[in-house]
């Protein structure tokens, strides 16, 4: 046994969480997608594509601009989940995203940095 054989043998077992590796969708990813399109109203979707660092995402957006993002996969399959849950879905790279969602990241923002505020007054 050579002198660097034992990390060479613990770095095959690791190429699951290697830097760099693309983790795939999950049916984790599905179901919150499913449940949060059941519990939102007026839900699109915006195909976000793979790059190197992610696969490709699907960023559900509501009526109001809350929104959560989720890897799913493709573009096709981000078309079949919006088909089988009747909701419309665009590519960010043609469409961008709403302006909504854009004014919700905002509210909330503001909100975060007012208790942030009140928590450093009261202390």
């Amino acid at each position: 046994m050579g002198l660097f054989d034992a990390f060479r043998r613990r770095r095959r077992g690791r190429k699951k969480n290697r830097p760099g590796t693309l983790r795939s969708v999950s049916s984790a990813d599905i179901a919150h997608l499913d449940q949060w399109v059941a519990t939102h109203r007026g839900v699109e979707a915006y195909v976000e594509p793979r790059t190197t660092v992610t696969e490709t995402t699907v960023v559900l957006v509501a009526h109001d601009g809350e929104w959560t993002r989720r890897r799913i996969g493709s573009l096709d399959t981000a078309q079949q989940f919006g088909r089988k849950r009747s909701i419309p879905v665009y590519e960010v790279a043609k469409t961008g995203y709403p302006k909504r969602m854009r004014e919700y990241t905002e509210r909330q923002r503001i909100l975060r940095k007012k208790a942030q505020r009140e928590r450093d007054e009261s202390a």
